[in-house]
């Protein structure tokens, strides 16, 4: 008799899950409390895989070996509490799909820059001609690559969430970028909980294995000064000269690394610009080199790298306004960085679902740069608790469609329009790519 894996959550993860699952040769349930996505019950259909929605038959995944949880789904949810009642053991989908590939693992975590830290560290090795995916928190899921693909390499970004059902997995190289207080509302609003969730991208490491970290990032130094490393450390900093890493002097980033060529580049020839970006390219930089890849090849893909979506994403100008989408933006410190990399006279499209912020980081940044702000959000007392007073135009709206007409009418020639929630988007919108989408849409409308 095969052993029964029972998968929680019918998106992309727990269905690229079931198919890794039945592949092996599992007795596979997957159960979804809400809906599933036509696309994904015809991959299940053609896979003969049992699956249900809107409901949780405890029974029968009380039956279960051993679970698969998609990370969306908390540990405060009843049929979680049941499984753990019950002493079954419950993993991540990446724990599960690493089981069953050799290939060598660039893993990205980090409050923000995950997404596009891992898309150049993609970006680079693919131009390179490595045999590499790219999953995780993005694109198609890992275990349905692990399933379908035979890459030799994988670069995978990872949340806390995904990083708190991983075990036994091990990256190779590990870049943690940056802790924020985020997602506290998973942690007990303890932030040391969610501290620890993030340095779990170095557990099991040894000394043939690499850490990169950012060096000018006060939690993550408090934090080694506690824990034996035992990896090989390679710290990135924008304000200080590093032995072996990555570092600016005069505007130019040294990649430096002992038994490899030391090389640099114009922080001016970046495909994309801002304080955060530098941070991230000396992250995917460090990576590439550890991975032997040319310092050329690593100069050229950086040069040519370019935004991706929803995240400082250039939109269009209408009449010298120029619109910003940073949806991606769900906390406070995201929202800092495109802040912080904007011109004056912005007008802040901000708001959503609020995951326990505190806005007092941001309030030297929009007394600088912030001539009105525009409340996207059911609830936005909290943006009127930090900012009335401060600035003297801020108006709540219901829609995209009203945030933007509502933030063109405030905009003047040259001034930005930058949506930057630093919160969620459920309470408005399904996620934070549809959020985006919307807001383009309204843009282009205007």
């Amino acid at each position: 008799m095969s052993k029964k894996i029972v998968i929680l959550g019918g998106g992309e993860s727990g269905v690229g899950s079931a198919v890794l699952a039945h592949k092996q040769g599992f007795d596979v349930f997957l159960s979804d409390f809400g809906g599933i996505q036509d696309k994904y019950k015809a991959v299940l259909d053609k896979a003969q895989i049992t699956w249900e929605e809107k409901q949780h038959t405890e029974d029968v995944i009380l039956s279960a070996s051993e679970v698969i949880k998609s990370p969306g789904i908390p540990d405060a949810a009843p049929i979680v509490v049941s499984l753990k009642n019950a002493d079954i053991p419950i993993i991540s989908e990446i724990e599960f799909a690493a089981r069953y590939t050799d290939a060598y693992m660039i893993c990205v975590t980090g409050s923000n820059g995950k997404t596009t830290t891992a898309t150049m560290t993609y970006d680079i090795l693919k131009a390179a001609g490595y045999n590499v995916g790219l999953a995780g928190n993005i694109g198609k899921s890992f275990a349905y690559q692990v399933a379908t693909e035979s890459f030799e390499y994988y670069v995978l970004e990872l949340s806390s969430f995904q990083l708190d059902g991983m075990f036994h997995f091990k990256a190779n190289t590990a870049i943690l970028l940056n802790i924020t207080p985020d997602h506290l509302d998973r942690y007990h609003n303890n932030f040391q909980e969610y501290i620890d969730s993030k340095f779990r991208i170095i557990q099991n490491q040894t000394a043939d294995d690499h850490f990169i970290y950012c060096d000018d990032d006060e939690v993550i130094g408090k934090e080694l000064e506690k824990r034996t490393i035992s990896s090989n450390q390679q710290p990135f900093s924008v304000k200080h000269e590093v032995e072996k890493g990555a570092y600016l002097e005069n505007q130019e980033i040294i990649f430096n690394q002992p038994q490899k060529d030391t090389f640099s580049m114009s922080i001016h020839d970046l495909g994309v610009q801002g304080t955060h970006n530098i941070y991230n390219s000396m992250a995917a930089g460090l990576a590439a080199s550890i991975s032997s890849i040319r310092k050329n090849e690593i100069r050229e893909s950086l040069m040519d790298f370019k935004s991706i979506e929803h995240r400082l994403e250039s939109v269009i100008k209408v009449k010298d306004i120029m619109f910003i989408n940073d949806s991606k933006a769900t906390n406070v410190n995201s929202t800092w960085y495109a802040l912080e990399s904007m011109p004056k006279n912005v007008i802040w499209i901000a708001g959503g679902v609020d995951k326990g912020n505190d806005y007092d980081e941001l309030a030297r940044l929009v007394k600088q740069k912030v001539k009105a702000i525009v409340c996207l959000g059911l609830d936005n007392q909290k943006l009127h608790d930090a900012f009335d007073g401060i600035i003297p135009n801020i108006v709540d709206v219901k829609s995209m469609r009203d945030a933007v007409k509502t933030a063109y009418l405030l905009g003047k020639d040259g001034d930005t329009v930058l949506l930057s929630p630093a919160c969620a988007s459920f309470d408005l919108f399904n996620n934070y790519e549809d959020r985006g989408i919307q807001f383009k849409e309204a843009v282009r409308k205007l």
